[in-house]
């Protein structure tokens, strides 16, 4: 995973937490399943991206 990407997503996350309790605080429950849909798709890229991270290291394990 690149530190962009990294970036990227930890940012879309953080991003949802803060949908998130501006929608409990104002009580917007729209708002905040927003904020929680954004840390989801959030968690998801990341887990993609370290799947991709994991198969090229087993490509390279196996260029040896």
């Amino acid at each position: 995973m690149s530190t962009e990407d990294k970036f990227r997503n930890k940012s879309e996350e953080v991003a949802g937490k803060a949908k998130e309790g501006l929608g409990k605080v104002t009580d917007d429950e729209s708002l905040e399943a927003e904020g929680r849909a954004d840390q989801s798709e959030s968690h998801m890229k990341q887990a993609g991206e370290k799947v991709k991270d994991a198969a090229g290291k087993v490509k390279d394990a196996f260029k040896d």
